[in-house]
């Protein structure tokens, strides 16, 4: 005996059914990422197509509304600017030459002349001291010759140092080219020589004419300079010096 088989619908017709059930799943699952990844892209490109020209195009505006109100501004300022110098240049200028003074007159100094006549006759003496130095000074009216030890007073000094400080007290005066000077003197050197001269021609001047004393006495033409060179001292190499110490 043969048993027929007979279908059982409990049991085969879910199997025959869910094939395509899992097969349209899939479908969608398959199908709907792709759908909505292609429209997010599309979206987001629309959208930076979108975006781009209008900020683009902002932008643009903004530069050129920049630019076309800032030059207008920046010419109006130069041109006020330049006014204002203009203004502030040329006012100064006319009040400057309204305010100007006239011209002071330079009034020449008197040439000194001498009080009385010479204590011997011919001449006014002064004796000046630097260092070891001395000078015998004696003056008269005349051209303005000026001798040291009957030489010329160029040839005697070679510094120019030394002339210019030995005639500005003549310039100080106002006497120069207008007294003779004849000058002695020896010891020292020349700077010590020179600094006798400038002590002894002040002291003769302020004899030549006693209203000279105070220009002589405010440029220091009257007082002894007691500079000198200070002595060795025994137990030392020089005035200061010391030799090295050594304590054993």
């Amino acid at each position: 005996m043969t048993e027929e088989k007979t279908p059982n619908p409990k049991t085969e017709t879910p199997t025959s059914e869910t094939p395509a059930v899992e097969e349209t799943k899939e479908a969608v699952v398959k199908e709907t990422p792709k759908e909505e990844v292609v429209a997010k892209e599309t979206t987001k490109e629309k959208a930076v197509v979108e975006e781009t020209p209008k900020e683009e195009v902002a932008k643009e505006t903004t530069k050129e509304k920049s630019v076309v109100e800032e030059t207008p501004k920046e010419e109006v300022v130069a041109k006020e600017t330049t006014k204002e110098k203009a203004v502030v240049e040329e006012t100064p200028k006319e009040e400057v030459v309204k305010a100007k003074a006239p011209k002071k007159k330079v009034e020449a100094k008197p040439i000194p002349k001498p009080a009385g006549d010479a204590p011997d006759g011919h001449w006014w003496w002064g004796t000046g001291r630097r260092k070891a130095a001395v000078a015998r000074v004696r003056i008269r009216p005349g051209n303005g010759e000026f001798q040291v030890n009957k030489r010329k007073l160029t040839d005697f000094f070679s510094e120019i140092r030394d002339h210019q400080n030995i005639l500005t007290v003549l310039d100080k005066t106002n006497t120069k080219g207008t007294v003779d000077v004849f000058v002695n003197t020896n010891g020292g050197g020349f700077t010590g020589q020179a600094g006798a001269i400038i002590l002894g021609l002040g002291r003769a001047l302020a004899k030549y004419d006693p209203s000279l004393e105070s220009i002589l006495r405010d440029n220091g033409y009257l007082s002894r300079d007691p500079r000198k060179v200070e002595r060795k001292k025994p137990g030392q190499p020089g005035a200061r010096k010391r030799f090295q110490f050594s304590k054993r």
